[in-house]
């Protein structure tokens, strides 16, 4: 059944908005700052940074000092429409809410999309508490109603993570990309069988065994998979599995790796989706 279209209200439209080579303004260098420029670094974008040097959080100093080719840094304060010029985002963190509204009234008239911390209204975006690993990247929002919520949800998610998911998101991409250059085109006959043998080895094989794949188990996948319309297994194609327990002694001997802070549905969701994309 459709749904209601009298339900569907009061969200926001999710986005993966990319920002490479883009320039975005950061008004402020305190504790919210410091997380606007991790996740704008992450973006591959560049940044100007406008804060009096005495106002900069430690994290803040970091990232200045360990990325001086990607930071931009004033010793200021935000001087007037002139700071707009070349600027394709605008991002304040500041404590002055008068300063803040002045730039986003700004930014509306040059029709710059802008974010003020702790200012829903002057927001054209929100940030939500993030996951990120590798090519992982998930967002929790709220709407800007309740940020601390966001965090409690996104850990809970964190928890339920597959140990090898943005490995195998990794990996899936990579015979992604290979296919697409054995069997190129957009749409048509061979672009639908394209991706319904990507999802047929997303949904058959485990997150454990996508995340084992290399260049010769790939090559063999696709030789003996795509060009014969199969689905192998992991034995199939050179791959082995490793045992529980030789995996749990490894596991012990080793440092835990980082927790990849995704859903196991989300993930697998994920994996399709990459698949799905032409």
């Amino acid at each position: 059944m459709p749904p209601d279209p009298s339900t569907l209200h009061g969200g926001s439209l999710l986005l993966a908005w990319q920002l490479k080579d883009k320039h975005v303004l950061i008004v402020g260098g305190g504790d919210v700052a410091s997380g606007r420029i991790e996740s704008v670094l992450v973006a591959d974008a560049h940044i100007t940074l406008i804060v009096p040097r005495s106002g900069l959080h430690p994290l803040t100093q970091h990232f200045l000092t360990a990325a001086p080719d990607r930071i931009t840094h004033h010793d200021r304060v935000f001087a007037g429409p002139q700071d707009l010029d070349g600027v394709d985002m605008v991002l304040t963190a500041i404590d002055d809410v008068e300063a803040s509204r002045h730039i986003c009234a700004l930014c509306r008239e040059r029709r710059i999309p802008v974010n003020v911390a702790d200012v829903p209204p002057s927001c054209d975006f929100y940030f939500g508490s993030q996951i990120r690993s590798g090519p992982l990247q998930v967002m929790i929002s709220t709407n800007g109603r309740s940020p601390k919520l966001a965090n409690v949800i996104r850990r809970r998610i964190e928890a339920c993570i597959p140990e090898h998911a943005a490995d195998a998101i990794e990996r899936v991409g990579e015979l992604r990309t290979k296919l697409k250059e054995r069997a190129p085109g957009v749409g048509g006959e061979v672009g639908k069988r394209r991706m319904r043998w990507m999802v047929d080895i997303c949904s058959s094989w485990d997150m454990e065994d996508l995340a084992m794949l290399d260049d010769k188990m790939m090559a063999r996948l696709l030789d003996e998979g795509w060009e014969k319309n199969q689905v192998p297994k992991l034995e199939d194609v050179g791959g082995k599995r490793e045992r529980a327990a030789d995996r749990s002694a490894t596991q012990a001997s080793s440092v835990l790796p980082t927790v990849l802070g995704f859903a196991a549905g989300a993930a697998c969701t994920a994996l399709v989706f990459l698949a799905r994309r032409p």
